[in-house]
């Protein structure tokens, strides 16, 4: 299986899929902070070769409602995050898995199939992740523990606050490998 991880420099989902044996490549502006197949650059010059599933995480910072403040001042900028996460929704890979915090996809594209908590796949956080599907199974909750601790949304401001927040929580990585590597056309993921 091929599996590409647009906008992803952690290399966390790209390195939970190829533990599993599938061929992963994460795409970024960003290096990889990982050892592993990475495209630098824009993803969209990888985005016909022949992927059988595509995770993507496209940038929020025009998209999320917690910003919703700051919308009106950059209407451009969402217009344009807009039709790159419809670009990612459309793009010629039978099964795709785009993901976001609560934003204004939901109302600009279409509402989410499912929405995510950290606390879901062993990780006492919250932090409500939107989950757009095409051609996968919902994720199902691999190890809900308690707590319910928003350690991303209480982060203090700084110069590295976004590269934190931005990370997919190792858990979720591991139930996407697990449960969508394994999926064939047809079939449901165990």
């Amino acid at each position: 299986m091929r599996v590409l991880v647009a906008c992803e420099f952690s290399g966390t989902v790209r390195d939970a899929f190829a533990a599993r044996g599938a061929y992963a490549m994460s795409a970024d502006l960003l290096p990889s902070e990982r050892h592993g197949p990475h495209h630098q650059g824009d993803v969209r010059d990888i985005l016909n070769d022949g992927w059988d599933l595509m995770v993507a995480h496209p940038p929020c910072t025009h998209l999320a409602v917690s910003g919703a403040r700051y919308f009106k001042d950059k209407q451009a900028e969402q217009a344009e995050a807009l039709e790159f996460v419809q670009l990612l929704l459309d793009a010629p890979i039978e099964r795709i898995a785009l993901e976001n915090p609560v934003s204004v996809i939901s109302s600009r594209i279409r509402k989410p199939d499912q929405i995510i908590q950290p606390w879901q796949f062993g990780h006492g956080e919250t932090k409500a992740t939107c989950l757009w599907l095409k051609g996968l199974p919902l994720l199902a909750p691999t190890n809900v523990v308690n707590g319910r601790e928003g350690r991303i949304l209480a982060m203090a401001p700084g110069p590295t606050r976004w590269r934190e927040r931005s990370r997919t929580y190792a858990g979720i990585a591991e139930a996407m490998a697990d449960q969508w590597g394994q999926h064939e056309e047809g079939e449901m993921a165990a």
